[in-house]
């Protein structure tokens, strides 16, 4: 970001107000989102993976949030390289919350079912299908098997000892991804679930599952192990879908999955400064703080100036469109909108993010570049 161009009309001392909540407590509110990384051979996360979260967390980063990691379920990965949160892998991820904590910082994992997503032949087991609540993967498409109700239940006891791994091995919280048209999110989505069991329906019925899910997993750890939920409207396979069409139906969508344990959610949207409802300039994790009362995280294009955004980086007034939506980012915050703040991509690429930009060192900061997907650092 220039340094010649306006000063934001708010401090980012916004973002290092330490965050307390019942069960969390944060050095500030930047989160480093999730985000799948392909570098685990044979699923195990090594020293590598360790240095790369480290890093982020020695410059200041409040908690880091893993890339995605598949439960004990034989049908959950789907793409090679990506860490497991089972067997021979924990001992690699306590390494990694081992290297985060010496550093200073905060990590939870996330947990992760790809569902109908998984492309077969895909290890450990290549012979094991794609499943989802109907075998749908998107509108129109049956390409996976229909989960049954042992599936059903060992996928929630999947789910449910990941929480408790985590907790035993020393993250500080865990996230599930029920987002982006993965597992859970596949239950949710009226298009990819089509049961008439207690898990299809109804908007409720269809959160049965992520539920279930919650409460098995607060019975393994207890009261007090602090439970994010990471949802989203848009899918991968359709980026115009949702869930709830009005805050009415979000209400409906989000009390439930909040009685039943969600301490945080993260309400996942592909750029934050998107109102969410006709009528009203809340973004998504507005609406959710608002309805639950609990805290939420935003997400989406936080920090980037080019990706999703305008040509030229420039607005018709010569103004950093990133250092504006900054300044949109902090009013927010200010507005008590949300609590916390995730950011993905610009981490990825600059680990100096979040001090560069407490210090102002604009020009410093490194622009996200997508070759840097292939490398781990």
């Amino acid at each position: 970001m220039p340094s010649d161009q306006q000063e934001t009309a708010i401090t980012t001392d916004l973002l290092f107000q330490p965050f307390e909540s019942e069960k969390l407590e944060l050095k500030n509110r930047v989160i480093m989102a999730p985000m799948t990384r392909n570098f685990s051979p044979n699923s195990i996360p090594g020293d590598d993976v360790a240095a790369y979260y480290a890093r982020r967390a020695q410059n200041d980063v409040g908690l880091i949030i893993t890339e995605g990691t598949t439960v004990n379920q034989v049908s959950a990965t789907g793409y090679p390289g990506v860490p497991a949160f089972h067997g021979d892998a924990l001992a690699g991820w306590k390494k990694v919350v081992d290297a985060v904590h010496a550093a200073g910082g905060k990590i939870a994992p996330q947990l992760w079912h790809v569902g109908t997503v998984r492309k077969p032949g895909t290890g450990p087991d290549p012979e094991a299908p794609g499943i989802g609540p109907s075998g749908i993967s998107s509108k129109g498409k049956r390409k996976a098997k229909v989960m049954s109700d042992s599936e059903i239940a060992d996928t929630i006891e999947a789910f449910a000892q990941g929480a408790l791994d985590a907790k035993n091995i020393g993250f500080d919280a865990v996230e599930f991804h029920g987002a982006h048209g993965y597992l859970i999110d596949q239950f949710f989505w009226d298009v990819t679930n089509e049961r008439d069991d207690r898990y299809g329906g109804s908007l409720e019925k269809r959160c049965q599952f992520a539920i279930e899910i919650l409460q098995e997993a607060r019975k393994k750890v207890g009261d007090e192990f602090p439970f994010i939920l990471r949802f989203s409207q848009w899918k991968q396979q359709d980026y115009t879908a949702k869930l709830a069409q009005t805050p009415e139906e979000l209400e409906r969508f989000l009390i439930p999955l909040s009685e039943a344990g969600v301490d945080i959610f993260h309400a996942s949207t592909r750029r934050f400064w998107e109102p969410e409802f006709e009528g009203s300039d809340l973004n998504l994790a507005g609406w959710t703080r608002k309805i639950t009362g609990k805290p939420a995280i935003t997400v989406g294009s936080v920090g980037l100036s080019s990706d999703f955004i305008e040509s030229n980086f420039l607005d018709q007034e010569g103004n950093d469109v990133a250092l504006r939506r900054l300044d949109d980012l902090l009013q927010r915050m200010a507005d008590d909108e949300f609590d916390l703040v995730a950011v993905g991509r610009a981490l990825l690429q600059d680990p100096e993010w979040l001090i560069k930009v407490k210090n102002e060192q604009w020009q410093d900061i490194q622009e996200y570049n997508r070759v840097s997907i292939k490398t781990l650092y």
